[in-house]
């Protein structure tokens, strides 16, 4: 019999505390993230989920605790780290006086490809006809639309996304859950909080870190 393939395991939090103004978000918290998962952070507002994917991303620390990529502290490894995550933040971070095309180009760029179709992948997240239009000009769907570009061309294996179906229509979460599966089987993972209900992802495929609102 061949053996059984072991996981592996790209992303853990050991014993992770995190406090703002005063207020314990969560305490303690550990948990390991292989490849081909995805994975849901649930919770209330104000429970701390944007907070503890900053804390994965790097980009905040924690009061206590650490964070590992492929067993190595993310702050004694993070120029590697960084190549191999891509983190969009509940914000859709889109410039508004640049078009569409020019935001996707600038973000693809900056995180160091050089060679890219930004019309065929803006028409992949059905922005074909409004790539030279400001992105000021654009809806709140077609920002987010332009961030999440970024997903049709990448190569980062752990994807950190902060509310990504916000002003998404169902055929777009549809079509987001599709690439989240297509990532995951090719032995990334997806991380993410969302207050909205999945139709392709279910519970049979989804793992939900859950986090609790504390008064004190």
């Amino acid at each position: 019999m061949a053996e059984q393939q072991i996981a592996k395991t790209l992303l853990s939090a050991n014993q992770l505390t995190c406090i703002r103004e005063e207020r314990i978000l969560f305490d303690e918290l550990s948990f390991e993230i292989t490849a081909g998962e995805i994975v849901q952070i649930e919770g209330p507002n104000g429970s701390g989920k944007t907070s503890l994917l900053r804390i994965l991303a790097g980009l905040s620390r924690p009061y206590a605790g650490e964070v590992y990529y492929q067993g190595e502290d993310i702050t004694r490894n993070r120029d590697e780290y960084n190549d191999d995550l891509l983190y969009l933040g509940h914000l859709a971070g889109v410039k508004t006086e640049l078009t569409a095309e020019e935001n996707l180009n600038f973000n693809l760029r900056i995180s160091g490809y050089d060679e890219f179709d930004t019309r065929g992948i803006l028409a992949k997240v059905n922005l074909a006809g409004f790539e030279e239009a400001l992105a000021g000009h654009l809806s709140a769907g077609q920002h987010r639309r332009t961030a999440l570009a970024r997903l049709w061309h990448t190569n980062c294996k752990i994807w950190l996304l902060d509310e990504p179906f916000t002003a998404i229509d169902k055929k777009g979460v549809e079509e987001l859950e599709h690439i989240f599966l297509d990532h995951a089987k090719r032995g990334g993972c997806v991380i993410l909080t969302t207050h909205q209900d999945m139709g392709i992802i279910g519970d049979d495929i989804l793992r939900k870190i859950s986090l609790e609102y504390r008064f004190v």
